[in-house]
């Protein structure tokens, strides 16, 4: 039975190169969010991972620690929007650990933006490896110039390099979802365009740029003016979805002075 918006995934295959993607080693620490029925747990603890999964359903939570338990697994019934991930992490990764989480889920689609808003909050994780509905992939490795190519691109990939991995079809699930699925791979860059302090007003003045998205630069950018943006390098008459993320920093930083 569905269950809070999720599609459970059991082909052991396809679970085999979820978990490939997060490249894990024994021993390391995971977050799971929204385990469901267990499918990547298991294949997380066959690799001798440590995982941590937060599920919402109460029913399922209590399930996954009736038919998983024994050490290594620590089930969290909670709300993974609500619960601070890096206290949990803390509280139940291997002592002395030095590592930062990887994240990794089959996420409720209806939920994807605030947890993928959630897990790049500072400080970000080593690494997230999530199945999300196949436009959101598309969106978040979009480059520039390209349809699918916005605000959630810009806000993401300023940040991390993003893996548009591999699709799943619907039929791989149960129930079958109405949409095709992805495996997204986002890992934090060395040297992030923006700082973890300008992540929040970067996200709000691109948001607010693409809620122009068929404007002019000159139209779409709050109290600048033709010269000025000519002045600074940028073409007035450039939409906002020509931009890649570095152009839309240094945009951002300069405007923000008006």
């Amino acid at each position: 039975m569905r269950r809070l918006g999720q599609h459970f995934l059991s082909d052991p295959k396809i679970l085999e190169r979820i978990v490939d993607a997060l490249d894990c080693s024994s021993g390391e620490t995971v977050i799971e969010i929204g385990p469901g029925q267990g499918g990547l747990t298991r294949e997380l603890l066959a690799r001798g991972v440590q995982v941590i999964a937060i599920e919402k359903d109460r029913a399922l939570a209590e399930q996954l620690r009736y038919r998983l338990s024994g050490t290594g697994y620590q089930v969290v019934q909670g709300d993974a929007l609500e619960l601070d991930w890096h206290e949990l992490f803390a509280r139940y990764q291997i002592p002395d650990s030095r590592q930062r989480p990887k994240i990794i889920g089959n996420i409720p689609y209806y939920i994807t933006s605030p947890l993928l808003e959630k897990a790049l909050t500072p400080p970000l994780p080593e690494r997230v490896v999530f199945l999300v509905q196949a436009e959101v992939a598309d969106r978040l490795a979009a480059p520039p110039g390209t349809k699918t190519y916005g605000a959630l691109s810009v806000g993401v990939q300023a940040v991390c390099r993003v893996e548009n991995l591999f699709r799943i079809a619907p039929g791989a699930f149960q129930p079958p979802p109405k949409v095709r699925s992805a495996v997204v791979r986002l890992t934090p860059l060395a040297e992030p365009l923006i700082e973890p302090e300008e992540v929040a007003p970067f996200r709000k003045f691109v948001t607010a740029c693409f809620s122009r998205r068929r404007k002019q630069l000159k139209n779409a950018v709050p109290g600048v003016t033709e010269p000025m943006l000519r002045e600074h390098g940028f073409d007035p008459k450039a939409r906002p979805e020509t931009l890649p993320p570095a152009a839309f920093v240094r945009l951002w930083r300069w405007a923000s002075w008006f």
